[in-house]
């Protein structure tokens, strides 16, 4: 069920978003996407590019259903069309029914995905400071998800990251015309809660921002003390800071605005 590194394919996806796994399957699926959040974001992609489609395919298709208060009228349509002669089409209609419907999705499905990739170059393009990371590019990844093997190892800090992975992480987020000096390549779920540090678990953090990697760093320290001491479990701290760590900062501290460092 699992590819080579060692996420779920697409079409295992699809068919647990169109509930068509057997149960033993479903409940694996359920399990690795519990604790992958580049998978669930991916299904999520996979069920917006769904929903777009039946939405255009409805908006296309429902205006040339006849009008239901005229069935007398479409059906002396057909007995007339019935009398003309008739030629045997070169192919099957059903081939050309599928063949279009197959065109129709794969233009739909490249206008979704490239609108998504213009708005996301126009906004790193804006603005140089990036104080949360985008969800397609870094979902986060963890390696321990177990509470004891996560409090018994040390309390580490963000590991350095090597400067080939770091031109990675700026090149994926198009920042190679700006100074990487103003920013530190960070971990969106710290190894300090388990994380990974695969390049779907970074992320270049702007230091002139106000929400910046020494403020997510408290959360960090937060909710580690948190998990350990058993007021929040461990899955739970890790999805949280991963979703929207800002959010669980206002939340966990009880303020709008980033606490001043001691």
């Amino acid at each position: 069920m699992m590819i080579e590194d060692g996420h779920l394919p697409d079409a295992t996806l699809l068919l647990d978003a169109d509930g068509e796994l057997a149960p033993s399957d479903e409940k694996r699926v359920h399990a690795h996407l519990s604790a992958c959040w580049r998978c669930r974001a991916r299904r999520a992609e996979l069920e917006l590019a769904i929903q777009e489609f039946v939405r255009m395919h409805r908006a296309h298709f429902e205006p040339m259903v006849p009008a239901a208060d005229g069935p007398r009228a479409l059906l002396k349509a057909r007995m007339a069309a019935s009398t003309l002669p008739t030629r045997r089409p070169w192919l099957p209609r059903v081939f050309f029914n599928t063949a279009w419907i197959a065109v129709f999705a794969v233009l739909i499905l490249s206008f979704i995905f490239g609108r998504i990739t213009a708005e996301k170059s126009r906004l790193l393009h804006r603005s140089a400071i990036v104080f949360a990371p985008e969800s397609e590019l870094t979902p986060g990844a963890t390696v321990l998800t177990d509470k004891a093997a996560v409090c018994a190892a040390p309390d580490i800090k963000n590991k350095s990251v090597t400067l080939v992975v770091q031109q990675q992480v700026f090149a994926e987020y198009g920042i190679t015309g700006n100074d990487p000096a103003k920013y530190e390549v960070d971990y969106l779920v710290t190894p300090a809660l388990g994380g990974s540090d695969d390049i779907h678990n970074l992320w270049p953090h702007s230091y002139n921002a106000v929400w910046n990697a020494r403020v997510k760093d408290d959360l960090e320290d937060r909710l580690r003390e948190m998990v350990c001491q058993g007021q929040i479990d461990l899955q739970s701290a890790q999805r949280d800071i991963a979703t929207d760590w800002i959010a669980a900062y206002k939340r966990i501290f009880h303020t709008d605005e980033p606490m001043q460092r001691q």
